[in-house]
Order: structure tokens, then sequence, then C-alpha cells
């Protein structure tokens, strides 16, 4: 059979339009997928609409002696990395940082950040568990003990808050305790904590240790309190460590902790790591100067001594004979005669370094 030529004209033709229509098709294509390669990588202030984030500083102003320049520090930071005007709440004496802290999120924020000591960062901590908003360290304190074991900035506002803002979300544990002051409550309300909280020595060298003299002298004032407190007797204690039998034991204090790194990088607490689901204890139980001498060289050099006992465990009871006085987070909370706590695993959003996945410490 005979094609007629026209025909072949036509296919030809056909032929030539649609190879047109591919290759334009394929420069469009090829050009498209450049532009977007060559966009900008969507900054960690942007959510998935290209809407800017928004965050609330919460700030305790009693450790500022110009906390408006803080803020203006502290907003400048946020316009450079691309954030919205952070909301600004401060703490007062009867509302520590919880009641902001809840009030940013029903402002439904992205990010909340604590510029105050280790007790501000434990009341922001205590509405933000479980909700899966992120906390970011901004140092203002002390001690900063929380930040000093995720060896975060300490004196570096600016670079503290460059890890606020670009940083990645990693969940840490956190701890929970109930202080019962007569020993005879059976559900005493439980209360948070991120650092350490325990009763004895420690929270009496913390009681010793005014709010002015910190001011003045930093961490000095701790040590001032703690040689005053050397000579206080003992107390008697039943101790449970996950259900075990109570066990006896004369005591100058108990520490529990989600992380153990004390100011000046004393390891108190040498296992413990904030998200490995576990609580650490240390009971001291030193006699006298000569044994709290004993006891402070061991515990410097990391060895055993028969009056520094560990523990690690998932919850831990203690009750004494007498009113003891304790802490939280470095706050006195008075006198107890038991506490109970227990360790919340993955409880907590915290804003660290962007890095390799894994352990937070």
């Amino acid at each position: 059979m005979t094609v007629h030529p026209i025909i072949v004209v036509v296919v030809a033709l056909v032929v030539l339009v649609a190879f047109a229509v591919l290759v334009t098709l394929l420069v469009r294509y090829r050009r498209r997928v450049q532009e977007i390669e060559e966009q900008p990588t969507m900054s960690s202030a942007e959510s998935g609409d290209g809407a800017q984030r928004r965050a609330a500083v919460i700030i305790n102003p009693t450790k500022f002696s110009d906390v408006g320049a803080v803020r203006e520090q502290v907003a400048r930071g946020f316009r450079e990395h691309g954030w919205d005007e952070p909301m600004f709440l401060e703490t007062t004496e009867d509302d520590p940082g919880k009641g902001q802290a809840q009030q940013a999120l029903d402002a439904g924020v992205d990010l909340v950040c604590s510029l105050g000591g280790d007790g501000t960062v434990r009341d922001v901590a205590e509405a933000l568990v479980h909700t899966g908003v992120p906390l970011g360290l901004l140092p203002g304190g002390t001690g900063n003990l929380l930040a000093r074991n995720l060896d975060l900035p300490l004196d570096d506002l600016d670079a503290a808050l460059a890890i606020a803002l670009t940083g990645e979300d990693r969940p840490i544990d956190v701890g929970l305790v109930a202080f019962d002051p007569s020993g005879e409550h059976e559900r005493p309300d439980e209360k948070v904590f991120l650092v350490m909280a325990g009763l004895g020595f420690d929270a009496a060298m913390m009681r010793g240790a005014p709010e002015r003299l910190k001011n003045r002298v930093g961490w000095l004032a701790y040590a001032v309190s703690g040689a005053k407190n050397l000579r206080a007797p003992r107390a008697k204690a039943r101790l449970s460590a996950d259900g075990a039998p109570d066990a006896t034991r004369r005591i100058q204090t108990v520490v529990i902790g989600n992380c153990g790194t004390l100011t000046g990088g004393i390891q108190l607490l040498p296992d413990a790591t904030v998200d490995d689901g576990w609580l650490d204890a240390v009971v001291l139980s030193p006699k006298g100067l000569a044994s709290w001498a004993s006891v402070a060289a061991r515990v410097l050099t990391r060895r055993g001594h028969p009056r520094v006992e560990r523990l690690r465990c998932r919850e831990i009871s203690v009750r004494v004979d007498r009113p003891t006085e304790a802490q939280l987070d470095g706050d006195v909370v008075g006198t107890v005669r038991a506490l109970r706590s227990r360790v919340d695993p993955g409880a907590l959003l915290l804003r660290l370094p962007p890095g390799p996945s894994g352990r937070a410490a």
C-alpha cells in the first residue's frame, strides 16, 4: 500500500511538534529545579508556611541591675535571627515563673526561654513538661547548674540566645519530688526539678546564703554558709529505693540528682545524665570536721568512702527523725520530715546546640 506524501509530511510535523514540546517542558523543568536548589534554606525561625515564629522570654528581674538593657539585647538577638519580637514576661515574688510560662503557652508561642537562675528554669519547666513546647536556657543566675551540666554558655547571653533560636529540640528527663513537712501526708504535691533536690546539709547551706550575698560574691556565698553548718548534728534517716526494704542511716545530707556537676566542676554524682531515664542519689554521713574533710577529698577525687553512698534508682523515699531543711534546684523549701522522688523520662523538650543525635549530656 502506497502512503500519500501529504500524510508523511503531516506525521513528520506532528513528531517534530511533539519533540519540541517535550524539549520545552524538559528545559522548564530543569530551570525550576535549579531555582528551587538556589533558594536559601528556610530558617529555623520560619514555619512551614513561611510565617515567622514567636517566643516568650521569662525574666527574673532580681538577677539584673538594668532589666531594660537586657530586654533590648535579647530583642536585638531575636531580630538578627529572623524571629518575631519576643513576648517578655517578668517573674514576681508570688509567681516565680510557672504562671508566666502558662500565659506564654496560652498565647501559642513556639519556644519559651527562661532568663534567670536555676529556680526560674525549674518554675518555667514545670509548666512546659509534656507540652511539646521547647525550653531555651538563657543564663542569669549564680549557679546556672543545668546549663553547666549541658556545657551551655554561662556568661555570654548572645551565644546562649543563638542556641535557643537555632538549636535542636531534644527530650530530657525531669525529676519529681514530693516534700512532706509533717511526715504524715500520704500524697503531698509533687514538684519538678531539673538539677538536684535533697535535704540536710546542702539545703542548710543554701538557706545560709542570702540573695544579697550571692549577688556580691557569687558561689563563694555557699562556701561561707557551708562552713557554718559543718558541725550540724546528723539525722536518723530511713531510705528506700525502687521498693527495696528500708535502710537506716545517720545522715548529714541526701542529694537526688537528674544531673551531677556542681559549681566549680565538682562531680557530686559522676554517673548522672539528664536523659538516661534514672535518678542518681548520694548519701553523705560524715561525723565531725575531720570526717567532712575526708569525705570532701573522696568526692573531689571520685574515690569510694564508707561515709559516701551512691544509689541509682527510678524512685526513692527518705524519712528523717526530725524536721530537716530541704531544697529544690537550689531554692530552700523549708523543713520536712520526708520526701519521695521519682524520674519522669523524656518529659521536657530542651533547645540544645545542633549536633549528632544522642545523649543530651
